[in-house]
């Protein structure tokens, strides 16, 4: 008998990003224990005694891939997940044609010849609700959240009828669904950390003379390099990234009810320039979202303008203001205002559109402002601010700077921050100080 050497657990805090084998360990460990000990205590502050999450291959409830073992990249025919609640814990069962990972399976798809699979499968849920015999079923439908409504029109009307007198019992899990997206364990945190580390790194790079050749090199090619650099590097961008430009002479222009840069995405990165970017990864099923600031060094130059300086510890303060709201028990748009009313007494100008992230780029959870409406959120901006959640702390503000004659710059910032009961940590290390670009 040859002996077979024990895998050893990947560490994604030590090396990111991990090997895709790697990555399904992790991912799969984290999935058991959400199951064990998050899902429980979600569920009971929802109200909801069993869970339907159902999803067909190429049409996946957004939540239905946060429930799938990792070598499941999609739903695989009509898979459908119940997860019912007792004193005991949480049951997962699967009615699915294919046994699915650690889920119980419910359905053997030939124990009834008489039937149509499809009958036989909507048979074998209603015998599971039967002996389940719950108070409520949570099913994912909602008006505020995307991420929480994603039972199919189809779905649901095939469903209804096969609960017959249960279906009365029929209530939204938006509030569950939404708890399971939001909620993170401290090694998704700490995954997190070095996922943002790695999304520093990357801009670092993107903002240097390995990259950027001042008076050649465009904006739009930093951002593409970014986006091969994720490629290159084994994780994914989430959205294209950007790269824009501010300088003197080029003022801020009005657009769709903002300020925003006046210079072209495609100009050409000069001496003296403002560079910002904005870039996401995604990587063991987390995502980042990260706006960092750079200064190109005109000749002579050892260090940016006093006024860019200033603006950058503008943007720092805003982000103390906005931290110091973000409190468990307040909504978003509760947050949102006493961010807005600190900066105004601090005489600050400036914008908070903050949101979750983690399982999704702009996540599931309370919206704290977007960068059109600073005066609340309807929907996503009542929604609650619970501890063990991730956030990306997106804001701007605008400042004077004297070596441009008084030019407004928008200093736009964005970094991930995780919420706990020990309160706000940022994911690896905010930007305090402009990344210095040199210019030949």
């Amino acid at each position: 008998m040859t002996a077979t050497a024990e895998r050893v657990a990947p560490d994604p805090t030590r090396t990111v990003p991990l090997p895709l084998r790697e990555q399904a360990d992790v991912q799969d460990r984290w999935l058991t224990q959400r199951l064990l000990d998050v899902l429980p205590g979600l569920m009971d502050r929802a109200g909801i005694d069993l869970w339907v999450v159902i999803g067909r291959e190429y049409n996946e409830d957004p939540v239905l891939p946060t429930l799938l073992p990792a070598t499941w990249l999609s739903a695989r025919r009509r898979t459908i997940l119940l997860f019912h609640r007792s004193d005991d814990g949480v049951t997962a069962a699967a009615v699915s044609r294919y046994p699915v990972g650690q889920f119980l399976g419910s359905w053997d798809a030939d124990e009834q010849p008489g039937l149509t699979a499809e009958e036989s499968q909507w048979a074998a849920v209603r015998r599971f609700v039967d002996q389940a015999a719950p108070r409520t079923i949570g099913v994912d439908v909602s008006a505020t959240f995307a991420h929480a409504d994603g039972l199919a029109h189809t779905e649901h009307d095939l469903l209804v009828r096969a609960l017959g007198p249960h279906a009365e019992k029929l209530v939204s899990a938006e509030e569950l669904a939404v708890g399971w997206l939001e909620t993170r364990l401290p090694e998704e945190i700490a995954a997190l950390h070095a996922l943002n580390r790695l999304a520093h790194e990357v801009i670092a790079e993107a903002f240097s003379p390995a990259v950027i050749t001042v008076g050649e090199t465009t904006a739009l090619d930093v951002a593409w390099w970014i986006r091969q650099r994720f490629a290159d590097l084994g994780v994914d961008a989430w959205f294209q990234p950007t790269v824009g430009l501010q300088r003197a002479g080029s003022p801020l222009t009005d657009e769709r009810g903002t300020v925003l840069p006046g210079v072209a995405y495609d100009a050409v990165i000069e001496p003296g320039d403002l560079v910002h970017c904005d870039v996401g990864l995604s990587s063991l099923g987390l995502m980042t979202d990260t706006q960092r600031n750079g200064y190109v060094l005109r000749p002579g130059e050892d260090t940016a303008p006093a006024g860019l300086v200033a603006a950058l510890a503008v943007g720092n303060r805003m982000q103390d203001l906005t931290t110091a709201a973000l409190q468990p028990g307040r909504t978003g748009d509760e947050v949102l205002a006493a961010a807005r009313s600190a900066a105004a007494a601090a005489g600050i100008d400036g914008d908070v559109y903050s949101h979750p992230v983690g399982v999704h780029g702009h996540g599931a959870g309370p919206a704290i402002g977007m960068w059109d409406q600073q005066d609340g959120v309807p929907g996503a901006g009542s929604a609650p601010v619970h501890p063990d959640t991730v956030y990306a702390l997106e804001l701007c503000v605008r400042v004077p700077v004297a070596e441009w004659g008084g030019q407004l710059v928008r200093m736009a910032l964005e970094q991930g921050i995780a919420l706990t009961a020990a309160g706000v940590e940022y994911l690896d290390q905010r930007q305090t100080a402009l990344i210095l670009i040199p210019s030949a």
